[in-house]
Parts: structure tokens; C-alpha cells; sequence
């Protein structure tokens, strides 16, 4: 009989209880799995791993790396150790915290130190799942009492970076946070003569910075001394967190000073910084920024500083900056943008007030103890006036620039016409064009367009051309120390085109060709300077007894050829209605000589006149005015012998004057003084 009985209500099939016991095997594994991990790690000696792990972190970072003391696993939780202000949710999440004892780290291979940094010990989490991919993953990287030193042995080796060899390496480093607490860190730079020591402690109960310095040491010879702050915590993964930075080391004149932030510091990715820079030159700045900054005398300034590292090629900007160089004060803004094959300068910097003076060390035209004040060999000769300090070309093609300037008022002696100035120029593969460089001169304008070819193409040497015009320049203010050019009324217009090669001021100057032309063709002039020029003692007493009075001026006209340094007077005339007065000799730009003859001829009676020509000789720093003393001899030799044999009206013969001066060609020294310059290709001699 075949069964027909029905299951009662509420019996389990076999199949379902064979489900229960995999599903609670395979709980009792996954448990197991981490609970056999964890007593592992606790338990294995890992220091057998040492080797392994030097290995593999050698290759990541490309240098040697080695744990030469204990190595010991422990569970941590990473936020009881941080700020409460730098933990997330993941430092709640325990994760094997390996501690070394005794690590070094050794430098590239080009350095001979053995080591770039060691470390009593550090600890840090450690990611195992990301080994399976070839990744050592550490989110907290913790440091106790580093040492660091950092070298460099010329501008293009240095230990703190590397250069990655064409073959990849399989194992990457991921570190999300660097931990500092108490150490030392040096900095020894054969390029800029520095030698510095920081000492690092951990500071508490600080809530913006964790870690303060203290500098000390060497750099160029001179006394270094500082110190500042920085975060305990340094984020190197999360790419928006700042990091905060403040910072003050001085050095003889020198001194930097910043406080702001640095965001992403492991790759600068922004810099956000107040920056107060001061030093002995702007020029001095270039071993650390490879910024070309013209020389100056010493200078300080204060700005905004904001870098944008996370473009292409970098862009950084100074702006809001004011300070002071010398005795004159400067503000404005710089941009500095990096790029291919070059980076270039860029923005607008003014002066209310420029100390004219300030101006020297841009050209070598101050005094050899100013130069060893700001930091360069005392090379002037003594006697001599052009400045013969040479130009750094080498650094011209290390950017480009394209910078204007301008002053609204100028401090100057007063004998020196000059109200103010502005300036554009343009630097593009090592050539330096100032257009155009203009001085307000007694009332007028010199206006000149200059260009210095550093570009190598002429060997050591620069090749330049210089084209200047002067327009509306008041004779009065021209001369503002002498009262009798008070009474003067004109303008004096002139032109110049030059070309030289050198390496300095004096060695263009003194290679130079070209033209210099001037003219006067209205005006008045002082009648009591025309009486001193011609020595006419009777009517020099006269116009001092009565005053002066102005004497209509027909025409001053100059022209000098310019040969190899050598200005050539061809044509040098002051015309009025009452005199005429003519020019010769030249003018030695290369030993700084001057031969020159003023001989004056009146165009009407004169009473009294020892009238007899100028010499004007010697140098630049010791000229020398001398009147012809044989034709004065022969005057006063005339009236002696006169007086014993005539009565005493004739003895006054020989010191009267009949006027034997013509008019001069006026129009035709117009037309001459009116054509244009020119000037020979740099390098090429005038025929």
C-alpha cells in the first residue's frame, strides 16, 4: 500500500538546514579572516620584513631608504594623535601603525653625503590592501626628532629633488599627511654661501600652528638669525587644505619675512603669502628667485605675494607692494609668468618721489663704496667719471620682461635740471629696449630710445644704439645755479643718434659713432654773460652798476661728428646782435679728455676789454678753464709802452675793441643743426 500520509505542519526540510551551515561557515570565515590577520600582525616578527620594506620603498622614492632599528606593528586609531580641527572620519578607522626606529633616508646618487635625513623613529599607518596594487598607502606619516640636511652643490644638483628615470617604477608612495614634532633641519647651499640650522620644536596648545623654528648660522659671510611657525600637520593629499606658514630670518641687510598659507605643499599647488623683503640690491635676489632684477642701493618692500603653481607652467604676483629703494619710495605690482623657452616679467612700478642718485647702480654710476654696500667689487678707478662697471648680460636671457616705470617728482642737486621720469622696457631674448626713456629736462622733454643687444650674437660684448631728442629745453632752468642766465629766454632743441659696443657704460661710450646736434633759433641772453665770456671788465662794471639787460639772440647752433668715442666740434656758434662766439676742439669719451677753444668776437665798440679766447681742458673730474695768456700779455704789453710815450687816453687803444665779428649764417647753421643724426651700425666705424 502505497503511503499516503501528509507531513505535519511545521517540519523543516532537510536542504534548508545543509543552507544554514554554509551560510554560518562562511560568516565564521569572513570573521575569522580579519581576526587571523590581526593576531598575525600583532604577533610576526617584523623585522624579518625590514628588507622587503627597505626594497620596496627605496624604489618607490628612488634613493636609498633602510630601518636600521626595531620595527613593531601596533592597531592604532589615527585621530586620538591629531588636532580636532584636522581629523575627518576615516582617522577613526584603526589601521596597522607600523613604528621605526632609526630610519635613514640617503641621498641621489650625484651627492657624495651619505645621508639626506634620519629619523630616531617615525610611525605611520599602513593600507595592506593597497600593496595588492603595488601601492604603499600611508595616510599619517609621524616624525620624532628628524634630522634633515638639505645640499646643494651647484644651481642644478640639489638633494631635495630628483629627476625621474624614463622607466617607471611598479610601486607607488601615497602619503596623505606629514606629522612633525622636535628636530633639526640644515641647509648648506655652495651657491649662495649659505650655511643654516633650524631647530624644530613641537608647540602645545597653539590652534594655528603646531611647529616653531629657530634659524641660525651663515649665508655669504654675514650672521643669519630667525625663526617662525608652520602647521604640525602638513596635508599632502587633500589638495585644499592650507597649510599655515609664518616666518622672519635676517641676514646683515637682508631680511624675509612671510605669513600666509601654502595649499598643497607637496606639489604648490598655491601660495598665499604676506611678503617684506629687504637686501643690499634687488640684483642679489636672482641665485634664489632666477628673476633678472636691475641693481639698486638698498631696499626694502612689503606686498601681497599669491603664486599659482597648478598651471602649466606657474604664475606668480607681487602686488600691492610699496617700500622703499634708497631714499626713494616705489610701489606697484609684478606678475611673473613662467613658460617656454623662457618665463617673463611684466607690470607697472612708480615713484612719488625719486632721489635722483638712486638711479647710479643701474648703470655702475655710484661710488665704489656704494658698490661694496651693495654687494659688488669696487672697480671705478679713481679720476675717472663714466662708470665702467659691466653689465650682466648672462642673466638678460634668463627671462623676459616688459616693465614700465614712472617718477612724478625727482630729488636732485640743484644745478641738475631734472623734474621727472618714466621709462618702459622690454627685455626679449637678451636684448633690453628702453622705449622710451624720458627725462623732463628744465622744462622740457629728452626723450631717448635705447636698445642693448646682450644676446651673445656679438660675443661678450653688447651692441647698442641710442637715438635722443631734446625738445622745449628753457635755457634759464637749464642752468639754474648761474644768475646771470636768469635773465636768458629760449629754447634749445637737439637731436642724437649713436652706436656703440661694450660691456659698460664707458666702454660704449668710448667705442661710439654717430651725431650730436643742438640749436637756439630765438630768444634772448643774458647781456652780463656775454660780457664774461668776452672778459669786457668795463662793461661787465657798467652792467653791474645799471643791470643787466637781455641781448636778442640770432642762433646757437652745435654739431659734433662722433668717431670712436672722439666728439668732433663742426660747427659751434652762440650768435646775438652784439657777439658772436665760436666753438672748437673736441671731446675724448674714451680717456675722458677735453681740448676745446671758446673765442668771442664783438660786433661793436667795447671799452676795457681784455677780450681774449677760452681754454677749456683736462678731464671730466678735473677740468680746467684757462684764458689765452699771450694775447692778454700782448694787450697789456701795448697799453704799458703806449702810456710812457702818448698821452693817457692812448694807452687805452690796444683795450678797445672795434668789432671786428660778422654775423654768422644763421639760416645756413639752422638747416645744419636741423638735419638729422645718423649714426653707423654698433661695431662699425663712421667714414
Amino acid at each position: 500500500m502505497t503511503d499516503t500520509t501528509t507531513p505535519q505542519h511545521g517540519a523543516v526540510k532537510p536542504h534548508n538546514g545543509r543552507r544554514k551551515k554554509i551560510i554560518l561557515s562562511a560568516i565564521g570565515i569572513l570573521i575569522a579572516i580579519p581576526v587571523i590577520a590581526v593576531i598575525f600582525i600583532l604577533t610576526f616578527d617584523w623585522n624579518k620584513a625590514r628588507p622587503w620594506l627597505n626594497a620596496k620603498v627605496s624604489e618607490a622614492i628612488e634613493r636609498p631608504f633602510a630601518i636600521r632599528g626595531n620595527l613593531n606593528v601596533e592597531w592604532e586609531i589615527p585621530a586620538r594623535k591629531m588636532a580636532p580641527g584636522d581629523r575627518n572620519l576615516r582617522d577613526w578607522i584603526p589601521w596597522p601603525h607600523l613604528i621605526a626606529n632609526d630610519v635613514r633616508v640617503g641621498n641621489p646618487s650625484h651627492m657624495k653625503q651619505a645621508d639626506m635625513a634620519a629619523v630616531k623613529q617615525f610611525s605611520f599607518s599602513l593600507n595592506p590592501l593597497g600593496l595588492l596594487h603595488h601601492t604603499i598607502g600611508i595616510p599619517v606619516l609621524r616624525f620624532d626628532a628628524p634630522r634633515v640636511d638639505l645640499v646643494r652643490t651647484d644651481a642644478s644638483h640639489y638633494n631635495w629633488a630628483y629627476k625621474k628615470e624614463e622607466k617607471e617604477s611598479k610601486w607607488k608612495l601615497d602619503l596623505e599627511r606629514v606629522v612633525l614634532t622636535d628636530g633639526v633641519v640644515s641647509f648648506v647651499d655652495a651657491v649662495t654661501k649659505a650655511n643654516v640650522t633650524a631647530h624644530v620644536r613641537t608647540l602645545a596648545n597653539d590652534p594655528k600652528y603646531g611647529v616653531a623654528f629657530e634659524v641660525g648660522g651663515s649665508y655669504n659671510g654675514a650672521p643669519v638669525t630667525g625663526g617662525g611657525k608652520v602647521g604640525q600637520v602638513l596635508s599632502l593629499k587633500d589638495q585644499n587644505v592650507p597649510y599655515p606658514v609664518q616666518a622672519d630670518m635676517r641676514s646683515g641687510p637682508s631680511r624675509i619675512a612671510v605669513e600666509g598659507t601654502v595649499t598643497s605643499p607637496a606639489k604648490l599647488k598655491a601660495v598665499d603669502l604676506q611678503l617684506t623683503l629687504a637686501g643690499r640690491s634687488m640684483a642679489r635676489l636672482y641665485n634664489f628667485t632666477g628673476i633678472t632684477l636691475p641693481e639698486t642701493p638698498a631696499f626694502s618692500t612689503s606686498g601681497r605675494l599669491r603664486g599659482e603653481l597648478d598651471r602649466e607652467y606657474g604664475r606668480w604676483t607681487y602686488e600691492d607692494f610699496k617700500g622703499k629703494v634708497g631714499s626713494s619710495d616705489i610701489h606697484g605690482k609684478l606678475v611673473y609668468e613662467g613658460g617656454k623657452p623662457r618665463g617673463k616679467l611684466s607690470g607697472n612700478v612708480a615713484s612719488n618721489k625719486l632721489v635722483f642718485e638712486d638711479l647710479g647702480p643701474l648703470v655702475g654710476a655710484d661710488s665704489n663704496a656704494s658698490k661694496k654696500a651693495r654687494g659688488v667689487e669696487a672697480v671705478q678707478p679713481g679720476g675717472k667719471v663714466l662708470p665702467v662697471e659691466e653689465f650682466r648680460t648672462e642673466r638678460w636671457k634668463a627671462m623676459d620682461a616688459d616693465v614700465k616705470y614712472a617718477a612724478d617728482k625727482i630729488v636732485r642737486e640743484k644745478t641738475l635740471p631734472i623734474s621727472k621720469l618714466s621709462a618702459h622696457l622690454i627685455m626679449k631674448d637678451g636684448v633690453i629696449t628702453l622705449a622710451p626713456l624720458d627725462f623732463g629736462v628744465a622744462g622740457g622733454t629728452l626723450r631717448s630710445t635705447i636698445r642693448l643687444d646682450g644676446s651673445g650674437k656679438a660675443g661678450n660684448t653688447i651692441a647698442a644704439t641710442a637715438k635722443v631728442s631734446a625738445r622745449h629745453i628753457q635755457i634759464k632752468q637749464l642752468f639754474p645755479t648761474i644768475e646771470q642766465m636768469q635773465a636768458t629766454v629760449g629754447q634749445v632743441n637737439g637731436d642724437a643718434q649713436l652706436s656703440a659696443t661694450g660691456t659698460s657704460v664707458a666702454a660704449l661710450l668710448g667705442t661710439s659713432n654717430g651725431e650730436v646736434k643742438a640749436l637756439v633759433n630765438q630768444g634772448t641772453i643774458s647781456k652780463m654773460l656775454l660780457e664774461m665770456a668776452g672778459l669786457n671788465v668795463g662793461n661787465m662794471v657798467l652792467t653791474k652798476l645799471f643791470g643787466d639787460k637781455p641781448v636778442e639772440l640770432n642762433c646757437l647752433a652745435a654739431d659734433f661728428d662722433v668717431k670712436k668715442g672722439v666728439m668732433q666740434s663742426q660747427v659751434f656758434v652762440v650768435d646775438t646782435k652784439e657777439a658772436i662766439i665760436n666753438v672748437s676742439g673736441n671731446v675724448n669719451l674714451a680717456n675722458e679728455g677735453m681740448d676745446l677753444t671758446v673765442k668771442p668776437e664783438t660786433k661793436a665798440l667795447r671799452l676795457f676789454t681784455l677780450r681774449a679766447p677760452l681754454y677749456v681742458r683736462g678731464t671730466f673730474s678735473d677740468p680746467d678753464v684757462s684764458v689765452d695768456k699771450k694775447t692778454l700779455a700782448l694787450k697789456a704789453g701795448g697799453a704799458a709802452a703806449l702810456a710812457t710815450i702818448a698821452a693817457p687816453v692812448a694807452a687805452l687803444l690796444p683795450l678797445i675793441n672795434t668789432g671786428p665779428g660778422q654775423d654768422s649764417d644763421c639760416a645756413r647753421l639752422v638747416a645744419l643743426a636741423n638735419a638729422k643724426p645718423t649714426a653707423p651700425p654698433p661695431g662699425k666705424t663712421k667714414k
